[in-house]
């Protein structure tokens, strides 16, 4: 009888901006399954957006999670390092003929959609780069127009065909990523988009649990297509509540969610806060719930 596989995990912030509470429940989640496992819980800097990301950031991130009292196993794993690993299953991608180049604009789309369609990203791509002719293409391509790359989605789930996950608490999932449209793998300022990172570094790293918040369920169905198209392992699933403010509203950073660092300058104990999240002791007016 072969041994169980062990158990990894990882936590994965954009240095942004400064963890506030709703990470910290996530960053919790993920070590604290990986500990109760005796399994590896990973961090994982995903800092590939160049005009947000900051090096100040990636200080807090690591001083945040201390003060939490949480520990990783092994280095700190930078998405800026790993680059290459990025534009290797972009290759794949392309030379298999399902990305295309895309010119658009967010006020081309806009413009183009008269009635436009949603699915669970927002609004969905209408296609028109697809259109375009391959020499067309190559011609703005070579001019330096920018540019990112997009999956030619129904071909890809055509390729994919039927695909499930499992979530631990939701039970097994039949992914439809045609719900998505054609998805950004490259945005024009950034080698890769989440989507495509994330799948690729799970795998990279080994990640056999990937829990994070309900907000990510649905684009799950997405990771699911590409480490199918990538020949990729599927990670078990996790998604968590979500924590809310007093407004109701998911905490985010572009909304000024508190800071853990403010909380650590008014003289909160960040492992006694980091406990009060575990038992469901959350400040007032703050609640977790599904996204």
């Amino acid at each position: 009888m072969n041994a169980a596989i062990p158990v990894v995990t990882r936590f994965a912030p954009s240095p942004t901006g400064r963890l506030h509470l709703g990470h910290a429940y996530a960053a919790i989640r993920a070590h604290d399954h990986a500990r109760a496992a005796k399994g590896t819980f990973l961090l994982r800097i995903e800092d590939i957006d160049g005009t947000r990301s900051r090096e100040e950031h990636v200080a807090g991130i690591v001083e945040d999670l201390a003060w939490l009292g949480l520990t990783w196993d092994g280095a700190v794993v930078r998405q800026s390092m790993r680059l290459e690993r990025y534009a290797d299953a972009l290759a794949r991608l392309r030379d298999d003929g399902l990305l295309y180049p895309c010119f658009c604009t967010r006020a081309d789309i806009a413009a183009s959609v008269s009635a436009p369609h949603h699915g669970p990203d927002g609004v969905i791509y209408p296609g028109t780069c697809r259109l375009l002719g391959s020499g067309q293409a190559a011609a703005r391509i070579a001019s330096g127009t920018p540019h990112a790359w997009r999956l030619a989605m129904d071909e890809a789930a055509r390729r994919g065909g039927p695909l499930d996950w499992i979530d631990r608490a939701a039970g097994r999932q039949h992914a439809e990523p045609l719900a998505f449209g054609d998805v950004v793998l490259a945005r024009k300022d950034a080698p890769a988009s989440y989507h495509l990172a994330v799948t690729v570094d799970d795998a990279a790293q080994n990640v056999t649990d990937v829990v994070r918040g309900r907000d990510l369920f649905r684009a799950t169905d997405i990771h699911r297509l590409l480490q199918a198209l990538l020949g990729l392992p599927t990670p078990v699933y996790h998604h968590h509540q979500l924590l809310t403010g007093p407004d109701g509203a998911r905490l985010a950073k572009r909304d000024g969610a508190p800071a853990l660092a403010d909380l650590r300058a008014a003289g909160r104990d960040g492992v006694a806060l980091a406990g009060d999240l575990r038992a469901g002791r959350l400040p007032i007016g703050f609640a977790a719930r599904d996204a």
